[in-house]
């Protein structure tokens, strides 16, 4: 085992502190390149992983907002309002990620029926199979699926 797998299997924090050192110092015998890889790939991974959270989160309070008319709170629509600024903070810091929304949509909308059914009395069944909003829609700060907003709820 050499010493940087040591000190990466032993304390991350550290590994990272005297990495994140040997690279502002131009050490480059210093650096644990495997390791460094694997984190960096991560990092990629974490923030697609970040957009298909919020977006799942978001799609379940829009079915709610839809399906469950009578239960719209001041809670879901700052819910709504948070998880669109997010993403929309998230795609303008990594516009990368912006091709990535499709498949995005389709994994978190699994995540949004989950969330859906656990918070409603309504099954699965009742709700689209199928996402039913565009991904313009979803973000659009404007977009209340099942009614015109007049005003917000504040």
């Amino acid at each position: 085992m050499s010493k940087f797998t040591k000190l990466y299997e032993v304390d991350f924090y550290a590994w990272t502190i005297e990495q994140a050192k040997f690279l502002k110092e131009g050490k480059w015998d210093g650096l644990d390149i495997s390791n460094l890889v694997e984190e960096i790939e991560s990092l990629g991974k974490q923030q697609r992983q970040e957009l298909r959270n919020r977006l799942g989160t978001l799609l379940g309070h829009l079915l709610k907002w839809e399906f469950q008319s009578s239960h719209r709170s001041k809670s879901w629509f700052a819910t709504l309002r948070e998880q669109r600024r997010r993403i929309l903070e998230l795609l303008e810091e990594s516009p990368s990620l912006k091709p990535y929304l499709p498949e995005s949509l389709e994994k978190a909308y699994q995540d949004a029926l989950d969330l859906a059914v656990r918070e409603t009395p309504l099954n699965y069944k009742d709700f689209p199979q199928t996402c039913p909003y565009a991904i313009a829609q979803i973000l659009d700060s404007a977009f209340f699926p099942g009614e015109l907003l007049e005003s917000d709820p504040s």
